[in-house]
């Protein structure tokens, strides 16, 4: 086996290792935002206990914060989160929104065929439904 083909295998191993290690990474992502949340709907909504509110296993299929019965009707939403670098282009779009005001930011984006969408903060999201 000549030099080429060990530093491409070397190369192959060391991108899978990082692939995993990416993915480990971004699950902790997706838990730490996933508990900021849950937190801030307990001290918003804070008759709840804390298992009127729950978070989703990693992998689990349907909204990533698990409301009971209860929080439901206290609550009426399926909350997804997602917490990714590629968003960043919303987050400048917001940046813009709220600059030189005191008014809170708010973006209305659309993408063809599809429906618009409202971003605001999480903040102003509780208290508006609070």
């Amino acid at each position: 086996m000549n030099l080429h083909c060990l530093n491409y295998i070397y190369s192959f191993i060391h991108l899978v290792q990082g692939l995993k290690m990416n993915k480990n990474y971004t699950s902790i992502k997706g838990r730490k935002l996933q508990t900021l949340v849950r937190n801030k709907l307990l001290k918003v909504f804070t008759h709840l206990k804390e298992n009127d509110i729950d978070v989703a296993k990693i992998g689990e299929n349907g909204p990533d914060i698990k409301l009971s019965r209860i929080a439901k009707r206290l609550i009426p939403y399926q909350i997804e989160t997602k917490s990714q670098q590629r968003m960043k282009t919303i987050y400048s779009w917001h940046r813009q929104a709220s600059k030189k005001t005191n008014l809170d930011g708010v973006v209305v984006m659309k993408s063809n065929g599809k429906d618009p969408l409202v971003v605001i903060t999480l903040d102003l999201f509780l208290d508006l439904i609070k």
